[in-house]
């Protein structure tokens, strides 16, 4: 079956070293033992998606250079597009403390860089995602017509996290003020699970990809809501290589999904999205 991943990132030597040493990150790698992820070529990696069906990978950048003193990694997700265009997608990370500079930031990253999308994080911007400094962002891809990712999740083991600021509630905010704006919540905005589906359920530019929590404690509500409510709203991340990708598409066809919410959660839906 063919599969486009909403989040990957290639488990390059750089990459995995870089989050593995991330002050961001640091608890939570060092409870998983990150550092012990297997590493790879650029070149096997592709190799790799290709023997596995994988015909696109999303490639999400992030900025939160502003309150975690951290450089953004945009320039591998730019360098990586630009080593593999036809199986990489660039979404450009931004950090809405740079104000009007980020706009400009993301305005160059897709007329001149080959993005495709923009990246959000929210609990690690200490914002909300309905914060009035996002909204120059909201409004540009818009204007760029390209779709955001939301990061939400529990913010594992990070310092000066909130999790609150990832409540799927707050980006129904988001979804009402720019209805135009092509939305995805990446990670199930968990553990609100119902909270996600009906955010998701309730409006037409919201999709939904739950990564890391298939196995989770209610994990069963987005399964279900595959099924019936929202079967052309959800799509596929394995969230590599936190998750492996293997790992990850396992889990995804072993699901109890029919044949043709799997081929709409594994490829459609996410084509769609894309506009492949």
């Amino acid at each position: 079956m063919k599969c486009i991943d909403f989040r990957f990132r290639p488990n390059t030597p750089e990459v995995v070293d870089g989050i593995a040493n991330s002050s961001m990150f640091a608890g939570l790698c060092k409870a998983i033992d990150f550092s012990k992820r297997p590493k790879q070529s650029l070149e096997d990696i592709v190799k790799d998606l290709d023997k596995r069906g994988v015909e696109v990978a999303v490639i999400t950048g992030r900025d939160c250079e502003k309150t975690y003193d951290v450089p953004a990694n945009n320039k591998s997700v730019v360098a990586f597009v630009k080593a593999f265009p036809e199986k990489f997608i660039g979404f450009y990370g931004l950090d809405p403390h740079k104000g009007m500079d980020a706009v400009r930031e993301l305005t160059e990253a897709v007329e001149q860089k080959g993005m495709k999308g923009a990246a959000v994080d929210p609990y690690l911007s200490h914002l909300y995602p309905n914060d009035a400094k996002y909204y120059p962002i909201y409004s540009k891809c818009c204007e760029l017509e390209i779709p955001i990712i939301f990061t939400t999740g529990p913010a594992t083991l990070v310092d000066g996290a909130v999790m609150d600021h990832v409540a799927p509630r707050y980006i129904d905010f988001v979804a009402r003020d720019f209805p135009e704006l092509k939305i995805i919540i990446s990670h199930g905005g968990y553990p609100w699970v119902n909270e996600a589906v009906f955010v998701t359920q309730r409006n037409a530019n919201v999709y939904l990809e739950f990564s890391e929590f298939e196995l989770s404690p209610q994990s069963d509500i987005y399964i279900k809501a595959a099924e019936t409510i929202i079967p052309d709203q959800i799509l596929f991340a394995s969230a590599h290589p936190f998750v492996e990708q293997e790992t990850a598409l396992k889990i995804y066809k072993e699901l109890p999904w029919s044949a043709e919410t799997l081929e709409k959660v594994m490829y459609t839906n996410a084509k769609k999205v894309l506009g492949l």
